[in-house]
């Protein structure tokens, strides 16, 4: 396990803390776990997306494009990321939105975690979930997305290899990592 911190991380104690990475790394999963040993409340970016739109996000990508998706989700993570006490979810493109990922990088009170993992293992625990992912079911591009999206990942205040940790070691590794960044304590 690795987890690298940037100093600014460490200026401001966390008040919410935000994952991202790529599809299969884990984000879904690590985030109630986390929210519940802090004591917070978890939402998964994708799910308050599909809610407000009452469609999937297979459905808004068709009707919409990727742009128009990102716009949307820009704007939902806009006004998710000014609460406190949250453990925030992003898809796994939404760090590829500049404003984006300034705005997570820059607001005080925001730890941006990334969980690192390779494209095997996003392969092998997205296995058979190709129609609700639609950027898995491009398998022509994936590996280029990846490559893409992986130094944006790295921009993170916080980033955890998980490829070979259980979801509590996860949460044990960030909370970890964010007690030496000034985060609150767990319960």
């Amino acid at each position: 396990m690795t987890a690298d911190i940037q100093s600014e991380a460490q200026s401001d104690p966390p008040r919410r803390i935000v994952l991202t990475g790529f599809m299969g790394s884990g984000k879904s999963t690590v985030g109630p776990l986390l929210a519940n040993r802090l004591g917070w409340r978890f939402l998964d970016v994708d799910n308050v997306i599909e809610a407000e739109a009452a469609a999937t996000i297979a459905e808004l990508f068709a009707r919409h494009g990727e742009a128009g998706f990102r716009d949307r989700e820009h704007a939902v993570i806009a006004r998710l990321a000014s609460e406190d006490s949250l453990v925030l979810a992003l898809g796994g493109g939404a760090i590829e939105h500049s404003a984006t990922r300034a705005m997570l990088l820059s607001t005080p009170g925001t730890q941006l975690v990334h969980l690192e993992v390779e494209l095997a293992t996003t392969l092998t625990r997205c296995r058979g979930t190709e129609d609700t992912r639609p950027i898995l079911a491009d398998q022509a591009n994936l590996a280029s997305r990846y490559q893409r999206r992986l130094p944006l990942y790295r921009t993170a205040h916080i980033s955890i290899s998980v490829d070979a940790l259980t979801p509590e070691q996860v949460v044990g590794a960030i909370l970890e990592a964010a007690r030496s960044a000034g985060a609150p304590k767990s319960k």
